[in-house]
């Protein structure tokens, strides 16, 4: 374990209290070549990958919970939340890659470099907490897809994901680009999957249509804004706004001002072109909910067994659960992945501290698996469904201390120069900030005063 604190202060118009410290993933920093002839695509290619990370946390086994829930009790109507989400999802996701691009600060570090240490210290405790939260969706997620596709119990299934440990250390070995592959293979896997059974489904476009339209019944009923601030928590994922704005840094991009903006120009293209995949899989759970179960008066299927095992006597062909479960799996394995960077990041970014990659996960691994063995183990099935739910309402209560602190950082001129957020953008990233941490308080006060 290696600790360097450096707290030598920076002049007044830098922005900054502390000089910046090296990459919280040094091992890949700058490591992948930018070309700097040829065609804009191949510039472009050279930097797209980052984004599909950043987008598998868009689409984990929390997701499915949320979804799954809102579309059978509800029909179409929360696809307006999952658009509106992922809006929010795509601007500050760029947001975070321009921060990285411009400082060479991923979020962590940002934070840590600009707040108290006990501002940073409380920053960090609540980031942790919500990975945790977001690991605790993977593992149930994954150990769920065992067992629906393999007849593994669900607590073997928990605890068999510890192993996935060796995995994510393997991978690391072999590069960046490798695991950027395996993760956009993955998520490939994901989208046929649901769009063979979207095929199945045969849902009613009209009200598919109708149900990007916003309605005032989101804010009225407190059950449909319960599961719509889970959708929103499940959608705009705290941890990968620190995610992103580390792996940015793996693009070997020069370090001029032109460099950069062409840097920030096609980090966002690669964002946003990822989270639209994101998108069309939330989206696609949601409606194969609706078309499946609503439809058919299922509408408390909030639970990823009952719906897998209600697919095939519903769509008639025992492919559409397969398919369901093979997703499922897909997603969880896609999930490990970038949970294991991110709580890196984290970590190291906020407390400039490096601990060895398998005692990071293990760390973290382990704070998921004790409370969703126990879970398992008291309440069976169904108490998982309620913590996967839960784990997503977690995540977007965190979720205002990292917007916060982006928006604030990638408007300030002393630290961004001339790339801070131009005034029409300012307010815009402002105005979702704020719908945020006002939905959150809404959703405290319902929590706890009924």
């Amino acid at each position: 374990m290696m600790m360097n604190e450096n707290l030598t202060p920076l002049a007044k118009e830098s922005g900054w209290r502390r000089e910046r410290t090296q990459s919280t993933l040094p091992e890949v920093y700058r490591s992948l070549k930018i070309p700097k002839n040829g065609s804009w695509i191949r510039k472009f290619l050279a930097f797209a990958g980052p984004g599909y990370l950043v987008a598998v946390g868009y689409m984990d086994p929390g997701n499915w919970a949320t979804d799954l829930a809102g579309g059978s009790m509800f029909g179409y109507t929360l696809l307006s939340v999952i658009l509106l989400s992922n809006l929010m999802a795509i601007l500050l996701q760029a947001l975070a890659g321009k921060l990285g691009i411009v400082t060479g600060r991923d979020l962590a570090q940002a934070c840590r470099d600009h707040y108290s240490k006990p501002v940073a210290m409380g920053l960090w405790v609540l980031c942790e907490l919500a990975i945790a939260a977001c690991d605790l969706a993977e593992v149930i997620g994954s150990a769920i897809a065992l067992n629906l596709l393999f007849g593994i119990p669900l607590i073997y299934g928990v605890l068999i994901t510890m192993f996935d440990v060796l995995l994510v250390l393997m991978l690391q070995h072999k590069g960046f680009r490798f695991i950027e592959t395996l993760v956009i293979t993955l998520i490939a896997t994901i989208g046929c999957c649901f769009l063979v059974d979207l095929f199945l489904a045969k849902p009613d476009m009209g009200g598919v249509l109708g149900g990007f339209v916003p309605s005032g019944e989101i804010i009225a009923n407190p059950t449909m804004l319960y599961i719509a601030i889970g959708i929103l928590g499940a959608t705009v994922m705290p941890h990968n706004l620190y995610l992103h704005s580390s792996i940015v840094q793996t693009r070997k991009f020069e370090q001029t001002a032109l460099g950069k903006r062409q840097a920030i120009k096609f980090a966002t293209w690669d964002s946003t072109i990822a989270l639209f995949f994101a998108l069309f899989i939330n989206a696609a759970i949601l409606v194969i909910s609706a078309a499946t179960f609503h439809s058919s008066g299922h509408t408390d299927v909030a639970e990823i067994e009952d719906a897998y095992h209600l697919l095939t006597p519903l769509l008639g062909t025992a492919a559409a659960s397969v398919l369901f479960g093979v997703a499922l799996l897909a997603s969880g394995q896609n999930s490990t992945l970038t949970g294991t960077l991110a709580g890196q990041i984290v970590m190291e970014g906020f407390l400039n501290i490096r601990l060895p990659p398998w005692l990071r996960r293990l760390i973290t691994r382990l704070i998921a698996v004790v409370p969703a063995v126990i879970v398992t183990g008291l309440y069976g099935p169904g108490g998982t469904a309620d913590l996967l739910i839960l784990s997503q309402v977690i995540l977007s209560l965190q979720l205002s201390f990292a917007v916060i602190p982006l928006v604030k950082f990638t408007s300030d001129k002393r630290k961004m120069g001339e790339f801070a957020n131009p005034l029409w953008l300012k307010l815009l990233a402002w105005t979702v900030a704020s719908v945020i941490a006002v939905l959150n308080t809404v959703l405290l006060i319902q929590t706890f005063f009924g």
